[in-house]
């Protein structure tokens, strides 16, 4: 009964209502100045029907959205993309191959516990924000930002509704 959720997901602008996107692309500008990296944030209510029905999960989804969102396409190799698919209540995380190495696959699970609590507790806002925080405290550790020197801003703040 996969494709039941998908028919019927939950609402995106009851979950992330404009105000909250925009506090949320705060949020991702200043984790943004602890690090050189690009953080992206897209939530979705649910997969295509066809694409549910073909098998496609929510890291299908997630790296789809890597490449069209152009989070692969840093200068660096150091962007990562913080994907919500709601009708399953999955949090994917895909980070750009700078962070092989640097950043343990145990972290990044850490981080989006952190998001999973929040959630499961009603309170999306925590959620998102305290999981930007600590995705930005790996992204520093992994791409500290250089004092005295601005980084450019290769993607924009604003998280994406899909």
């Amino acid at each position: 009964m996969r494709w039941l959720r998908h028919l019927f997901p939950p609402s995106s602008r009851r979950w992330f209502p404009d105000s909250l996107m925009q506090r949320i692309a705060a949020a991702i500008a200043a984790g943004e100045q602890r690090h050189s990296g690009e953080l992206c944030f897209a939530v979705e209510p649910a997969l295509r029907l066809r694409a549910v029905l073909a098998g496609a999960s929510a890291r299908d989804r997630a790296r789809e959205l890597f490449a069209q969102l152009g989070v692969w396409d840093t200068k660096n190799n150091n962007g990562v993309l913080l994907y919500l698919l709601l009708a399953e209540h999955r949090i994917e995380l895909i980070a750009d191959r700078g962070f092989d190495g640097r950043v343990e696959p145990a972290q990044w699970r850490e981080a989006c516990r952190v998001i999973e609590q929040h959630l499961q507790a009603g309170d999306p806002e925590a959620a998102i924000t305290r999981g930007i925080e600590a995705i930005s405290t790996l992204m520093a550790g992994a791409f500290p930002s250089i004092p005295g020197q601005r980084g450019e801003n290769e993607l924009p703040n604003e998280p994406h509704r899909l």
